[in-house]
């Protein structure tokens, strides 16, 4: 890799172009999923239909759950290309490009310009965080910005006079941009990480008074920017809201989400294959550090970052996957510094952990295999299926080419041979192979097998929308949550504050159409009302229309 480095003018330009080609084509090839994707959607195509930028909202109601950065991204983005998945997915993928080039750049300031490359190929490659920069979720933008806060807070303390000013100062313009993206979890991951290096370090002086204040300053100067908006112009009752929900995520299972305790490491692990087993040995080595060796003192953070999250989030008793992707950033920081070590040491990594690395692989693979094959023969399945939902979900018919299950197949050759090539020492030709094998493999299982899954999950309900889009009806559903609806119906800002009451729309003086979507195994909360008629059915949903009177 060396030689390659020295011959290439433009390692920068490579990165985002190898970034751009895998994260930017294909994102709209798909629908928007429920719940987040859908939900953080529609709230920037509302953003559009109201022009209030200000206040978030979804089906024009408040949405006390975000701030409104990275609804502005997507509101703008829909704006260049439209109301449609490429562009709610758009902000995401250019995220990811500055992602790489990040972890490029911070880990050839800390280590050298090969640890860079090591260090953004393993992020590239791993399953979820390439998967959350091709998807519209808000947490790539908000990891973003929470480590490059980290990042230049680290430098404060490291730096001093003038550097260490400006570091402090952005510092805040990131922690502040965190803020605005997900709320003050953004801040409060910042500080915990910031508290325990303190901590470590006996509580001592470790950066002028200046310094800490400009820190604040800066921090509190970018989040008033909406914060401090909201509250001039509207008063308190919506940051108080918004507050409450945030208070409410932390101590409660909102929305259903509760999980075990050990729920994140599971996800972290199995989900960052196959970075995330060369990490284990970094984050368990005893914590001793050299403080005048700048790349060890930069380690500290990551393994500081790595536990905050991941037991932050423990605590925390709504549990959702992408809730505990903070600590992805850390993760692949760690297996770039195992495998940095290995080759300057011409080792291998341990038979255990290639082993271990082996059997997660196949596991992957054998996955990527089941599911083209569950799909083309389903009439197998079906039978021992209990749920009427799924039994009728299936019952459309998907044409299959039936060579998807190869995608697997070719997956489950890259990882043997990964395995094969750490035996042989030859890391950096198994940290490629994994690497590209994985974004190739998700390319094409996101182009021909995942929309065949999403056929059966919620296309049918998706298509009935598209296909009522325009008329001047209210459509809504019963007997289970969803977003889809508000963003593929296009729904129109209301004009009766009835709107999304349920019981008034089934049952109420409505002045127009209402149609209603509901999963077949729950038709019965809907059959009781005698001016509600079936219209369709499809797959596994019913659909149905109430006329006013």
């Amino acid at each position: 890799m060396n030689s390659f480095l020295e011959k290439n003018k433009y390692p920068q330009l490579l990165i985002a172009a190898i970034a751009a080609l895998f994260f930017i084509p294909f994102l709209g090839h798909l629908h928007l999923f429920d719940w987040d994707e859908i939900n953080f959607a529609e709230s920037a195509r509302e953003m559009i239909a109201t022009g209030n930028y200000t206040q978030v909202q979804v089906n024009f109601l408040p949405f006390w759950e975000k701030p409104p950065l990275f609804f502005w991204f997507q509101s703008l983005s829909m704006q260049l290309f439209g109301v449609n998945e490429f562009a709610a997915r758009f902000p995401n993928a250019i995220c990811g490009i500055f992602t790489l080039l990040a972890l490029y750049k911070i880990g050839k300031k800390y280590v050298n310009e090969r640890f860079g490359f090591i260090w953004s190929l393993f992020y590239f490659g791993a399953f979820l965080p390439h998967l959350y920069f091709k998807s519209g979720i808000i947490d790539p933008v908000f990891n973003l910005f929470i480590f490059l806060g980290i990042f230049y807070l680290a430098e404060t303390i490291r730096t001093e006079k003038k550097l260490a000013t400006k570091n402090a100062c952005l510092a805040g313009l990131f922690t502040g941009l965190a803020i605005l993206t997900k709320g003050p979890v953004g801040l409060l991951i910042i500080l915990l990480t910031f508290l325990v290096y303190w901590a470590f370090n006996r509580f001592k002086r470790i950066s002028t008074f200046k310094n800490i204040v400009l820190y604040a300053l800066c921090t509190f100067a970018i989040s008033f920017f909406w914060f401090g908006f909201e509250l001039i112009k509207n008063g308190p009752w919506f940051l108080i809201e918004f507050i409450e929900y945030q208070i409410a995520l932390f101590s409660e299972p909102v929305a259903g989400h509760k999980q075990p305790l050990y729920y994140h490491f599971v996800v972290v692990f199995l989900g960052c294959f196959p970075m995330s087993i060369l990490a284990i040995r970094s984050l368990s080595k005893k914590l001793v550090f050299n403080e005048n060796d700048q790349a060890n003192f930069f380690k500290k953070w990551m393994v500081y970052l790595f536990w905050v999250v991941m037991i932050l989030f423990t605590i925390v008793t709504t549990k959702i996957v992408h809730y505990s992707s903070m600590a992805y950033l850390p993760l692949s920081f760690l297996a770039a510094w195992n495998l940095n070590l290995l080759l300057n040491k011409n080792q291998k990594p341990s038979l255990a952990t290639n082993i271990t690395n082996l059997v997660i692989g196949v596991l992957v693979s054998v996955l990527l295999i089941s599911l083209p094959l569950v799909i083309t023969y389903k009439e197998v399945l079906i039978p021992y299926l209990k749920d009427d939902f799924a039994v009728a979900s299936l019952g459309i018919d998907v044409h299959m080419y039936g060579w998807e299950f190869m995608i697997g197949i070719v997956y489950l050759f890259a990882v043997v041979m990964m395995f094969l090539l750490y035996q042989k020492k030859k890391l950096i030709s198994a940290l490629l192979l994994g690497s590209f094998s994985t974004a190739v493999v998700l390319m094409l299982f996101n182009i021909f097998v995942v929309p065949k899954i999403e056929r059966y999950s919620q296309g049918p309900a998706i298509e009935f929308y598209e296909s009522i889009q325009g008329e001047d009806a209210y459509v809504t559903t019963v007997g289970f949550k969803s977003y889809a609806h508000l963003f593929y119906f296009k729904k129109p800002l209301p004009q009766n504050p009835l709107h999304a009451n349920n019981e008034w729309l089934k049952e109420g003086d409505i002045d127009k159409s209402v149609y209603f979507v509901v999963k077949i195994n729950r038709q019965s909360q809907i059959n009781g009302y005698p001016d509600i008629l079936k219209v369709g059915e499809k797959g596994g949903f019913a659909f149905y229309k109430r006329l006013p009177l």
